[in-house]
């Protein structure tokens, strides 16, 4: 089964670069210093699946080309995750169908209130249409558009300050965003990995997600082959200055990148 994963977004909330800043980073000329909100394209067979849809989902979107997704899961119930969802509208009419979304049930919660339109019995017309699948830490299957082997995901726990959040593993690759720990019962989920996606915000420690430090230290832990760091904040050093300080099989994600496995 191959898969192939595009970064959609590699940066932290704000994105990079951050409104108003005159930093270095956020004044980099280099595209790869450039953020779009943490977003992954996942592709395996024909299907297409993103992880979390922020505010730049549209951009993202057509800046990939993708004409239509499969489904889309939540890792968490933030807005940088969250708030492009109503832009599923286009591939609600393209493809005439409703999108199907994978999350905990509290991540419902706050979308039937961020999003009351459309959970209501009576939808003015071009509301968004979607199916949610509440899931956990069990692993669940995404069912093939062609009828052919379903596809498998493995949830990932992790904690980002005190909220619960999942990563989300797809064959030889997992994705695991907006943490700052990863309970040890659940590194055994993260075993022979080709690729391991972990989010890391700066240097020095951060409430709510791993720093450069932490984020190394967990990667080593994995032991994957390849090692990418993602939602990255303008306060680490520029993507130049930050891959020679790295160990050559991590080196920190930008928006575009594809990887495969």
């Amino acid at each position: 089964m191959a898969i192939k994963l595009t970064f959609l977004g590699t940066g932290t909330s704000q994105g990079v670069p951050m409104i108003g800043c005159g930093c270095e980073v956020c004044q980099s000329q280099d595209t790869k210093d450039q953020r779009l909100r943490a977003s992954v394209l996942v592709e395996i067979n024909d299907a297409k699946i993103v992880v979390d849809a922020g505010p730049d989902f549209r951009q993202q979107m057509l800046r990939e080309k993708v004409t239509g997704v499969d489904a889309i899961l939540l890792t968490h119930n933030h807005k940088d995750h969250t708030g492009g969802l109503d832009d599923i509208r286009a591939f609600n009419y393209l493809e005439k169908r409703a999108t199907q979304i994978y999350c905990e049930k509290y991540v419902e919660d706050s979308l039937r209130q961020e999003y009351s339109y459309a959970f209501a019995e009576v939808k003015y017309p071009g509301a968004p249409e979607w199916n949610v699948h509440i899931i956990d830490e069990q692993p669940f299957e995404i069912p093939s558009k062609d009828g052919s082997e379903a596809i498998k995901v493995i949830p990932i726990r992790g904690r980002h300050f005190k909220l619960p959040v999942l990563g989300y593993r797809f064959g030889d690759i997992a994705y695991c965003t907006d943490m700052n720990h990863i309970a040890e019962e659940e590194f055994t989920k993260l075993r022979g990995l080709k690729h391991f996606i972990i989010n890391c915000v700066r240097r020095g420690r951060h409430i709510s997600h791993f720093s450069l430090e932490q984020a190394i230290a967990v990667a080593e832990k994995v032991g994957a082959e390849h090692i990418w760091l993602t939602h990255l904040s303008h306060q680490l050093p520029r993507y130049e200055d930050l891959c020679a300080e790295l160990p050559p099989h991590i080196r920190p994600a930008y928006d575009g990148l594809t990887i495969e496995a």
